[in-house]
């Protein structure tokens, strides 16, 4: 049994995996202790899991942080227990929603495989970003940031504009000259201060830890904790309906959705269920460090894959590798662009090409898949791309 505390938040959302089938009367067994601690809570729901897991959620909020420890460390002891940790409240609904999970016929008959999608690129930011960024702003700004200071390539800093303004919190994003001018306006729109810098992330990044005072937070794009934790959420919606699949396909640009989608699948008992991790070719960061054995930096991004453009990973992802199943896969700007299109004329879901690599695997018989039937792929979406400029990249490859 792993305990994961966040500090244990004055508000806070308990929520527990069970053994179900080793302990049947377990939710009895915790309410009669809560009603022993003289404690009820606000709401219990229960909903059951993959290999006869039960997800409890339990609605602790108000009471003060040494009866919150002294709970967790009372369930803890019960033996079908198999995870507590906590996840805050700050009396509001968390600022991403659950999206929807829909299994794709057009790209299950392509592929020859069940495909499944997580449809990240429904988020109110456009991306999967806003579940680990809306947590990381609701964190800091309970400890007190009056504003957030963010550098990103557009996604990253559209979620934290996002977030910032839903949080009546300033923001300021410092993006690379790669961001496009339609993914700088849509940051802008949600009323955030723009600052536009050097030719990567990397560059923006140097100078957005120029721009921070002392009760300023900066959310990191991919490379904290708190990202990779409520990243995770999205696993927790896919266990709570209970798929299983035979492998997650996502893209790796930092290396941020890849350790919260390692956490959310061993969190839920899914630590056997390998990632494929893909890039294109010129954002490949992952795959060279993963071949070298260290962490890689790239001399520059080569790719209009623009939001994959880190050219180094965070530490954590290659930390996967040694207790994850964790494959690597890189695709040509060619094939992300033409998945982008085969999605959107398929599914009438426009995505950029960041998210295209990982469709992109699916449009052929590539052998990193050929030993499972049942793909979840996660279409982390992006905001930064328009028809207009998905139709620009695709002549240029036509001419290249």
């Amino acid at each position: 049994m792993t305990v994961e505390d966040d500090c244990s938040p004055a508000s806070a959302l308990l929520r527990l995996r069970v053994t179900a089938d080793g302990d049947p009367g377990v939710l009895p067994r915790l309410l009669g202790l809560f009603q022993n601690l003289n404690i009820t809570p606000r709401r219990v729901a229960a909903g059951c899991g993959i290999n006869a897991v039960m997800h409890l959620e339990i609605d602790l909020s108000g009471f003060p942080e040494d009866r919150l420890s002294l709970i967790a460390a009372k369930i803890s002891q019960i033996p079908c227990v198999l995870n507590v940790y906590w996840h805050h409240l700050y009396d509001m609904v968390p600022l991403h929603i659950e999206t929807p999970l829909l299994e794709s016929r057009s790209f299950s008959a392509l592929s020859g495989k069940s495909i499944w999608l997580k449809m990240e690129a429904m988020q109110p930011s456009g991306s999967f970003k806003i579940r680990g960024v809306g947590l990381a702003c609701q964190e800091y700004a309970r400890r007190g940031a009056t504003r957030f200071i963010s550098s990103s390539g557009g996604n990253a800093g559209l979620a934290v504009a996002y977030a910032g303004r839903h949080l009546r919190t300033p923001v300021t994003v410092v993006v690379p000259e790669t961001t496009s001018v339609h993914a700088q306006a849509l940051i802008r729109q949600e009323d955030a201060e723009v600052i536009v810098h050097g030719a990567s992330w990397q560059e923006a990044n140097a100078l957005a830890q120029t721009l921070i005072a002392e009760r300023d937070a900066f959310i990191h794009p991919f490379d904290d904790p708190l990202l990779w934790h409520g990243h995770a959420s999205m696993i927790d919606e896919v266990a709570k309906v209970g798929l299983k699949p035979d492998a997650v396909v996502l893209s790796v640009g930092g290396g941020g959705l890849l350790c919260g989608v390692v956490e959310g699948l061993r969190r839920n008992g899914l630590e056997t269920v390998p990632v494929v991790a893909v890039e294109t070719v010129g954002t490949d960061s992952f795959a060279q460090s993963l071949n070298a054995g260290q962490r890689v930096e790239l001399a520059r991004i080569d790719s209009v894959a623009t939001s994959l453009g880190a050219r180094q990973v965070c530490e954590q992802a290659l930390q996967c590798l040694s207790r994850h199943p964790i494959k690597s896969a890189v695709v040509s700007d060619e094939a992300s662009i033409n998945a982008c299109k085969r999605f959107l004329r398929d599914h009438r879901v426009l995505v950029e090409p960041a998210c295209g690599a990982s469709l992109a695997l699916l449009c052929e018989r590539v052998a990193v898949l050929e030993s499972f039937g049942t793909l979840l792929v996660i279409v982390c979406g992006g905001s930064t791309a328009t028809i207009e400029q998905l139709q620009k990249w695709s002549r240029a490859e036509a001419r290249a």
